[in-house]
């Protein structure tokens, strides 16, 4: 289905981006940007907001240990914990 008609993207765009981010996309703004265009009439943007809720599923409030939107990656492609989640040093 076509959710924004200015840009004519569907809601399998959406949520491809959503999925294929390395970053917890999770505002439009963050969509457009990863397909290459930007908002022109803004009636989509609700819409998109809740596929992408829709898309992120238990991450769309907050990222949790192991989800793979709740990481970086280091310069030596090695997995970054967000500070939020390191231990503490004894």
């Amino acid at each position: 289905m076509i959710v924004c008609s200015c840009n004519v993207l569907s809601d399998d765009d959406i949520r491809a981006a959503v999925a294929d981010s390395d970053d917890a996309v999770r505002h439009a703004k963050q969509v457009y940007g990863c397909l290459g265009c930007s908002a022109e009439c803004g009636r989509c943007a609700r819409t998109i907001k809740t596929i992408i809720e829709e898309a992120l599923g238990p991450c769309a409030k907050s990222c949790c240990a192991g989800c793979p939107h709740g990481h970086q990656v280091a310069a030596n492609d090695e997995i970054v914990e967000p500070a939020e989640f390191a231990l503490a040093a004894c």
